[in-house]
Formats: structure tokens, sequence, C-alpha cells
């Protein structure tokens, strides 16, 4: 800060104002959240946050815990979103790597054509009979399969793998190594960075989605965790098991509402656990092609 000027000063006094500011925008109502699904509800209507003992209670999470569809959500939520993210992975890599490689006839062809498919689709009910006719509805194949290529992310891989020295490549054709030598040998081990940030996104994406679920399963076991949560949020549905008949209207509501709260909680755990073991790689993954 001693070499800088004026100016710079107040230019960095400035951005580290936006930037707590958005910090700030961004925690308080996940620590509102929280919270939330700790305290009372009344006393958090009546009083805000309470750091008294007696104003916290497990009973939300003891009630989420206790009923089998939602831990059934959670599972079907773990084995959709790891599925996908390999399948994603996986077909993003072998269709980027052959675009990248100089020399490789029609590629230009398979570009424009897998260009074309980010401004025009069928639409929802002609992917609705596609996947029908393949016999693929109340299956784990309608979840993981339909979304799992994503033109955006070829294009990121293409372009880190259009990165890569390309004396590596020539070194190794020259100690005879195939194409499929320098795929596995060299250019995965350098490719962490733009798989991670793939699987990243691809991860997230599906955790947080809802709708394919909703308009391809039909049967309530092979619901994902967002399902649930939608039906408890947006529908305002806490399911029978979370609650006994026997409890007031008013306990109920109560209940409901640390319900409410502690799912959000739980559904987010997975992100936030993952993040930090991704975020080296996260980093340099997304500045690929910044300087271009």
């Amino acid at each position: 800060m001693e070499n800088h000027t004026k100016t710079d000063k107040l230019l960095l006094l400035g951005n580290k104002i936006v930037l707590t500011i958005c910090i700030l925008i961004v925690m308080l109502p996940l620590l509102y959240i929280l919270l939330a699904s700790f305290l009372d509800p009344n006393v958090l209507l009546s009083k805000g946050f309470s750091l008294n003992p007696a104003d916290w209670s497990l009973e939300g999470y003891k009630r989420i815990f206790q009923d089998d569809l939602m831990i059934r959500g959670f599972i079907n939520s773990i084995i959709y979103s790891v599925g996908f993210t390999l399948v994603t992975v996986a077909v993003t890599i072998f269709a980027a790597y052959p675009l990248s490689i100089e020399g490789f006839k029609g590629k230009n062809v398979f570009m424009v054509f897998f260009l074309i498919t980010m401004f025009f689709n069928g639409g929802l009910i002609p992917t609705y009979l596609v996947v029908k006719d393949l016999g693929m509805l109340n299956t784990i194949w309608a979840i993981i399969l339909p979304g799992a290529i994503n033109v955006w992310n070829i294009i990121l891989a293409r372009t880190f793998f259009k990165g890569l020295p390309k004396e590596l490549f020539q070194a190794a054709k020259i100690d005879g190594a195939s194409e499929l030598k320098i795929f596995l040998k060299i250019v995965l081990p350098l490719s962490k960075p733009i798989i991670f940030v793939i699987a990243l996104y691809a991860f997230v994406g599906q955790w947080n989605s809802y709708f394919d679920a909703m308009i391809y399963l039909e049967d309530q076991e092979l619901q994902p965790l967002q399902l649930v949560l939608r039906s408890i949020l947006i529908q305002n549905q806490v399911q029978p098991g979370m609650i006994s008949d026997q409890l007031a209207m008013a306990e109920m509501s109560k209940l409901a509402e640390k319900i409410k709260y502690a799912s959000i909680v739980i559904s987010s755990l997975p992100l936030l656990i993952m993040y930090p073991f991704f975020q080296k790689y996260f980093e340099k993954g997304v500045m690929v092609g910044s300087i271009k």
C-alpha cells in the first residue's frame, strides 16, 4: 500500500467496501436460516436471535432424520448428482479433446452442430416423448442422460486443451506414443482444473434441479431431495411422518417452520463441504480463455 497513489488507495478501499457488502448480502440470509433452524419460531418472531439455550432445539433435525422420504430423497440426490457428474465429465472430455486437435478432419462441422443446439432445441414436449420412447420414464436415466451434454462445457474444455503446450504432444509423438496414450498419460493429468470445474458445475446444477424429476419421475421412492423440499417450502406440505396427529395446530405450525429451515440447511451441506476441496482447481479452470 505504501507504493500506491492516493487514487489507487481510494479505489482499493472502495473495492473492499463493495466486496464486504456483497459478502454480507450473501452471508446474512445463510446465517439467518442456520440460526432459525435451531431457534423456537415464536422466539425468532418476537425477540429475534437469542443465545438462551432454552430457546434452542434440535427437534427440526430429529424430525427430518426420522422421516424415511426425506432420507431417501437425500440418497437419491447424491446418486443422481454423482452419476450425472461422471457422465457429464466423461462425455465433455471425450467430445472436446478431438475438437482441439489440429488437423482433425470434420471438427468444424461437429462444432457447428454443437453450437446449433445452444440456440435451438425441441422443447419440453418433444424431449418428453423422446425420453418416453427410449423407455427411460420413471428411471434414473431420465435424470442423468438428457442433460449430460452441455455445449458450453465442451467449449471451455476445448479452449483448455488448445492452451496446453504443443511441444508435449510433439515430443510424445516422436517417442512413438499413440493418440490414446497421449490423452491418458499427458492430457488427463494436466486437465485437472477444467475437469474439476466441469464436475462442480454439473454436481451443483443437478443437486439444485427438481424440474426434470418432477416431469419424468412418478414413483415417490425415486424423488430427489429437491422435490421433497419443494413440497415443504412451496406447497407448504410437511411429510405426515414428521408431525404427529396428536399435536395441536399451533405446535404443528411451529414445528413445520423449524423443519423448513432445517431442510434447507441439510440440502446445502454437500455443496458447502465440497467447494473448499474444489476451490484451487475452480480458480484455475474459470480463467480458461480469459486472456484470449
